[in-house]
């Protein structure tokens, strides 16, 4: 008799490595448009300039 419950379990292995790959492609993506917005226009993505006054 084969065991049916060792068939029909979960691989957590598995499991945990395209949740790994799900994860790291949405980084990627959030990255590229962090980047892309970056490129666009430098100057309004920027945190770190800050507008320096003239008074």
């Amino acid at each position: 008799m084969e065991d049916l419950s060792l068939s029909t379990s979960v691989d957590v292995d598995k499991g945990f490595a395209i949740a790994f790959v799900v994860l790291l492609i949405l980084f990627l993506i959030m990255v590229i448009f962090r980047c892309a917005k970056l490129v666009r226009s430098p100057y309004e993505a920027s945190s770190i300039i800050t507008e320096v006054s003239l008074n």
